[in-house]
């Protein structure tokens, strides 16, 4: 699971229609009314493909639904069976079969686990205490978070006991029992020692002597063909707009993370809240002693006794009462379990998107205050519904807020507001609540923010705006070009990147860390947060000073090749010979549209003082390393050339101007694009069958030179490059490359112009609409 902390760090989905499996139960009728709402709403907001929830009172599902659609392709709609991968909270099932063998004896929880693993040798310090279950469990063991095999990176399918021998020979991150330090290589251990002590497959014993005995049919640690059979669907997606399906499992045995990823329901899962509620009685067995779960409710390491770790469960509180549960994040699925013991009321809520962990999260503690208000006969509780922001409203706030060392940034994206701290942890999304922000994110829920004027008040520190730099950041220095770029898999990448003159870190797509350079190879995650903290990253560089690799965490990741990194041109191999695709896109006829547009008046952007160009489709020097128009032209509608060049004129002022590279484009052209570019690159090309914005004239593709010098400014990337650092909020590279994008940006925008949302480059006039698809060469618009 990952966890972060807001307050520390900081401080396509359809309507959705619930799809119940049990219906409501009085007195929950009007509670469950509200959390419908409530649900539906994030579906919607937050994108979330699927939800399924199943409200537990006692020895009863009193409720649960399915939302959204299990399988988007299929319309087949999410239900209280639907099956997910609910990552984390599997490690309770590990810790019970565990519990279950300390009750026989056989089992020790304070015992080294050499003892049951003697193989297990990591390199202790001098002094140190030796890992136990204990330590394992309540995530004391200061072991790494992730194996360097079969780790949750690794797509590979290495057996358990590869996984746990690749911890030896390393060291603790900290001395066993004195930090905690969530660890998933610690729980693989623990599935270790009840496979090694019971001579049993892991998987084997916990579903005999766990699973079946709860009833939890639908529930494995393998992925069965009744599993993939009704295993939703799930979505992953990057900071910078990219969406894309979660990678799934083809193996039907367990892999090393099988302790932390099986695959469950919430009809199965509400099957354990009940027998925990029952003192561990299912059927009138005794799955466990009432002691023994007391025990696994009770902070282990805590100095107040009242929050942490227990044994595998998190203990905290919900409005002064205490609450116990654990969360699950894997791969596109995200999962809350969560009970009240006391009251025995408990929820379990399982999304289909990734680290959707802060809207599972929220759907829970208000079901839990929702049933507790219902149970009790008292008014429900009112629901928070934060507003989205105006555009006027959102401009006045976007901006670094500084508070003696610490800062945070405020910015813009697509008409949305996030905040990220100068600390790192997740980009989140503010919007306003009565007269505060709040965070209000699939990552993040609740934080509030006072803004007034120039100051933003988070808990008692305050912030107040800085003018925004006129100058562009400095180069980075050199020692470290080699290091910034993207590593390890497509399911999974590292960044590292420059921002405000330190290294940083994103992993696992959303977590943003700030490094600490301890030499020109080694840097450090952040010491006191994060879900790394401790760790480092250790680079290996080539002859020419260039990473070829990192390995981080104790994972190693390789650099990825990227088209276009070192400056060349962004190329591919056409699916078909460009001499056929043009024959038949000149013979073929635009769309047909119906409406009334206005006249053409193209104008040819050289009238504009300052302009340069560089048209790379009248060249070889593109994408498909052909050319595709037979003069370097560039033309725009009459209002969109008088807007383009009032952009010339504010960027002079800064010391740029323009470079265009593309503007009107024939439809013909857009077609062999099409037609010439592989399927899983189309979001790069327009679609001919609707036409292309530059087919009408409104868009123009272009970037900076500098005045000065006369060079071409450096962006994020290449033109025409496909690629992820082609988005226009793609996180990567420097700075000062960052900062150039974004000045574009502004002063686009400003005259009305729009980023295409996958490319920096690509910006479309505000009247493109208004305007016919046309399909007229340069050299007849000339001779017009």
């Amino acid at each position: 699971m990952r966890f972060v902390s807001l307050v520390a760090v900081l401080f396509v989905a359809p309507a959705a229609c619930a799809q119940p499996a049990v219906p409501a139960a009085e007195p929950y009728k009007a509670a469950v009314a509200e959390l419908e709402a409530l649900v539906r709403r994030e579906v919607d907001d937050k994108k979330l493909p699927a939800v399924s929830v199943a409200l537990v009172d006692d020895q009863k599902v009193v409720w649960a639904a399915g939302f959204g659609f299990a399988d988007r392709g299929k319309k087949t709609p999410a239900t209280a069976e639907t099956v997910y991968r609910v990552g984390s909270v599997s490690k309770l099932f590990t810790d019970v079969a565990v519990m279950q063998l300390v009750e026989d004896g056989k089992l020790d929880l304070d015992a080294p686990v050499a003892k049951y693993v003697p193989d297990f040798k990591p390199a202790y310090r001098d002094g140190q205490k030796e890992v136990t279950l204990r330590m394992l469990m309540a995530h004391r063991s200061g072991l790494v978070r992730e194996p360097p095999v079969g780790n949750y990176f690794d797509p590979t399918e290495p057996s358990l006991e590869k996984s746990v021998a690749s911890l030896n020979g390393i060291a603790p991150v900290y001395d066993p029992g004195s930090r905690t330090k969530y660890s998933n290589a610690a729980v693989g251990l623990v599935g270790y020692v009840l496979q090694k002590s019971q001579g049993e497959k892991f998987e084997t014993h916990v579903q005999r002597r766990v699973l079946d005995p709860l009833g939890m049919a639908s529930s494995s640690f393998v992925a069965t063909p009744a599993v993939k059979k009704h295993l939703a669907d799930a979505l992953m997606w990057t900071y910078h707009g990219r969406e894309f399906p979660a990678r799934r499992s083809n193996s039907v045995s367990p892999r090393p993370g099988a302790c932390t990823r099986p695959y469950s329901t919430v009809l199965d899962l509400a099957k354990f809240q009940s027998c925990l509620f029952a003192g561990g009685k299912v059927g009138g067995k005794q799955l466990l002693k009432p002691e023994t779960i007391a025990e696994m409710f009770r902070p282990q390491f805590a100095k107040d006794g009242q929050r942490g770790f227990g044994l595998g469960f998190i203990v905290g509180d919900l409005d002064g009462r205490k609450r116990v549960g654990h969360g699950g994040a894997i791969y596109g699925f995200a999962t809350e379990f969560a009970l009240l013991p006391a009251e025995k009321l408990g929820v379990v809520v399982v999304a289909s998107r990734d680290v959707s962990n802060a809207v599972t999260t929220r759907i829970a503690d208000d079901a839990l205050r929702l049933m507790l208000a219902a149970k009790a006969g008292k008014p429900l509780p009112k629901l928070d519904a934060p507003e989205r922001l105006a555009p006027q409203e959102i401009a006045a706030l976007v901006g670094r807020y500084r508070g003696g060392e610490r800062h945070l940034d405020l910015t813009e994206s697509f008409g949305r507001l996030f905040v990220q701290s100068d600390r790192g942890g997740p980009v989140v999304q503010l919007r306003k609540l009565g007269k505060e922000l709040v965070v209000d994110d699939v990552q993040g829920w609740g934080t509030r923010i006072v803004a007034e004027g120039d100051t933003l008040t988070l808990g008692k520190a305050a912030y107040t705006k800085e003018k925004p730099r006129t100058d562009a950041p400095p180069e980075v220095p050199a020692k470290w070009r080699g290091l910034i770029g993207e590593y390890g898999w497509d399911h999974n990448t590292l960044y590292v990147y420059e921002r405000d003159g330190k290294l940083h870190a994103l992993i696992e797509w959303t977590e943003v860390d700030p490094l600490t350079e301890e030499s020109d190879d080694v840097f450090a995650f952040p010491a006191d947060r994060g879900m790394y903290h401790g760790e480092k990253l250790v680079f290996t560089r080539d002859k020419t000073g260039r990473a070829t690799k990192v390995t981080a965490a104790s994972v190693v990741f390789e650099r990825r090749k990227i088209d276009g990194e070192g400056g060349e041109t962004f190329q591919i191999k056409p699916i078909k010979p460009l001499d056929d695709l043009r024959k038949l896109a000149l013979a073929a006829t635009p769309p047909e549209e119906k409406g009334e547009f206005l006249k053409p008046d193209l104008v040819d952007l050289a009238t504009i003082d300052g302009v340069k160009f560089d048209i790379r489709y009248a060249t070889d020097n593109n994408f498909l390393g052909k050319p595709f128009y037979s003069s370097a032209k560039a033309f725009m509608q009459k209002p969109a050339a008088a807007a383009l060049a009032r952009v010339q004129a504010a960027v002079k002022q800064r010391g740029y101007g323009l470079i265009v590279y593309d503007a009107y484009r024939p439809w013909y052209v857009t077609k062999m694009f099409w037609d010439a570019t592989p399927e899983k690159l189309h979001n790069f090309v327009a679609d001919p069958s609707q036409g292309s914005r530059h087919n009408r004239g409104c868009a123009v593709d272009l970037g900076l030179y500098d005045r000065k010098t006369g060079k071409v400014v450096e962006m994020v990337s290449g033109y025409d490059e496909m690629t992820d650092r082609a988005f226009p909020d793609y996180p990567g590279t420097t700075s000062r490359q960052r900062w150039h994008r974004d000045l574009l940006l502004r002063a686009m925008a400003a005259e009305g112009f729009s980023v295409y949302e996958e490319e920096w480059w690509h910006y479309d006039y505000k009247d493109w609409r208004k305007y016919p698809i046309l399909n007229k060469t340069f050299e007849e618009l000339a001779g017009k």
